[in-house]
């Protein structure tokens, strides 16, 4: 796949882009390594002026950069905005407690004087998806940033614009040249640029087949990953939760970023004793979706991000059904306009052995599953390859406390919308992946944590 912006609304190819040579990104390794010389010795304090600025370039370049999110993959426009918000705060997170994060650590031992310091490593390559292009990047950026690495930026192909966007941003702000550069390059360059010894580690969101490669080529050289792979959530409703309230959030959950989104709620599981007026409120509120223009507003549910996502969602859905799943709403590409459109869509009453056990459906389909307790709900939940989030609902204690313990995920909300938070690790387990981001444990994910000893 070229790199280009393609609107995913129209299938309009608007722009295109040349992917970069081995010569050049040898030059701009290089570049990145002499950067980081430099860098690494600079103050927290002036780092933390820098990523304070790029939050109010940010916010200042709002309406302009969420406007190129929905160009090239078809955010509609308040999520976009939204998105770039978010950016902004996490740069501010992590200017404002990087000091006390990196601080060293004081262990009392045998020695006169024993701690850890926190130093960084250098390169970091981060490969990043196109769902969230501006707030991937900054969650790996602003740690690893304020850390003393300098990173290096391949994108995904669609998305090209934005990635340009947020080098722009860092150069604004202050931050010196080469410390973060976005390298427009196809995803058979990443191999070789993992293999450069100049970079010392990689990070990567995206599917579990680029996972792997990805850390395949790093085993190779025995460098650091951190992997955020894909996910099918649960999001269980159990019988004392209060149902509007799940209802509506489900509805927000599943249909975040037109359903494409690693964390979205995809597999409602729902006791007996409430299974029916779930179903019924969500089909209406799913029905009552505005599906249109992104750009717009007022729409609810934009198009998929490119044609194959639109096929293979598609796919999933018809092999579903021809295995006896039920559709209750949606469940055909929207063939009455150009576009990569899907409507919103549940499915239910799955035999044994369908994609829905097993595999991730990125897009608007909701896969609604009827339990008869929470023994049900917990084994139905964590019956899965992957382990991202889980949302679930009730409020019982007891419930509470075993959905807690016993839900195998990297993240559980209890009565709340699965979110990433600055605040907060984030990532997965299973073949969702490993390691984290944000929070202090993300800033941690990329230094050298150093042993000293003096006596």
């Amino acid at each position: 796949m070229g790199i280009a912006t393609i609107n995913p609304a129209t299938g309009e190819t608007l722009k295109t882009f040349e992917p970069l040579t081995d010569v050049e990104i040898a030059a701009k390794l290089g570049q990145a390594q002499q950067a980081f010389e430099d860098y690494r010795k600079i103050s927290i304090a002036e780092k933390a002026k820098w990523m304070n600025k790029a939050a109010e370039i940010l916010e200042a370049q709002r309406d302009r950069m969420a406007a190129i999110m929905t160009l090239e993959m078809g955010k509609p426009i308040k999520g976009a905005i939204a998105e770039i918000d978010k950016c902004a705060a996490v740069c501010r997170y992590y200017a404002e407690n990087a000091a006390k994060f990196l601080a060293d650590v004081a262990v009392e031992t045998d020695a006169s004087n024993s701690f850890v310091r926190y130093q960084p490593l250098g390169i970091i390559l981060a490969v990043m998806p196109w769902n969230f292009p501006f707030w991937q990047v900054f969650r790996f950026a602003a740690p690893g940033l304020m850390a003393g690495n300098v990173g290096i930026l391949k994108h995904a192909s669609n998305v090209p614009q934005c990635a340009l966007a947020i080098e722009e941003i860092f150069l604004q702000a202050g931050f010196p040249v080469g410390v973060f550069q976005t390298l427009l390059v196809g995803a058979d360059k990443v191999a070789g640029i993992v293999a450069d010894e100049r970079v010392k580690a990689a990070t990567l969101t995206g599917s579990e087949a680029a996972g792997a490669s990805l850390a395949e080529a790093a085993g190779k050289h025995i460098k650091k990953t951190v992997l955020e792979l894909g996910g099918s959530d649960p999001f269980i409703v159990l019988e004392s939760a209060d149902l509007e309230t799940a209802v509506s959030t489900a509805v927000a959950a599943r249909m975040l970023n037109n359903g494409q989104s690693c964390i979205a709620a995809k597999r409602f599981i729902v006791v007996d004793a409430i299974a029916d007026e779930f179903q019924q409120r969500l089909v209406e509120k799913f029905q009552a979706l505005k599906i249109g223009d992104p750009s717009n507003p007022e729409t609810d549910l934009g198009p998929l991000a490119t044609p194959r996502i639109l096929d293979d969602l598609d796919n999933l859905v018809q092999e579903c059904v021809s295995q006896g799943a039920k559709v209750l709403t949606g469940g055909k590409a929207l063939s009455d306009r150009p576009g990569n459109y899907y409507p919103a869509t549940i499915l239910a009453d799955f035999p044994p052995g369908t994609p829905a056990d097993d595999q991730e459906f990125f897009g608007p389909v909701a896969l609604l599953f009827r339990v008869a307790n929470i023994d049900e709900a917990i084994q139905r939940a964590n019956a899965i390859p992957f382990g991202l989030g889980a949302s679930a609902w009730t409020t019982d204690q007891e419930e509470c406390d075993r959905l807690i313990n016993e839900i195998e995920a990297g993240a559980v909300f209890i009565n709340g919308l699965v979110k990433s938070d600055p605040r907060l690790p984030f990532g997965g387990i299973k073949r969702s992946g490993y390691g984290r981001e944000l929070g202090i444990q993300g800033i941690h994910e990329f230094v050298n944590i150093k042993t000293i000893w003096i006596k």
